[in-house]
């Protein structure tokens, strides 16, 4: 994962917890539930990326293999 798209999804992830608890503390139900769909949005494009990044991991691991281990 880039830097770049590392900070871009942990920002998203912030700006969501922030949201979230200013709803909360002024009892504003939907800037809340904004929060939380922001955070969980950012929680799950830092998972998928990860995953995306170990998947390109092992597919190098097995064309090792398959050279030989000469890359």
């Amino acid at each position: 994962m880039s830097v770049f798209d590392k900070a871009k999804h942990q920002a998203q992830e912030a700006a969501g917890k922030a949201k979230e608890a200013l709803g909360r503390a002024t009892n504003n139900e939907d800037l809340e539930n904004s929060g939380k769909r922001d955070k969980l949005e950012g929680q799950a494009k830092k998972t998928g990326q990860e995953a995306k990044d170990k998947a390109a991991g092992v597919v190098d691991d097995v064309k090792g293999k398959f050279d030989g281990g000469n890359r």
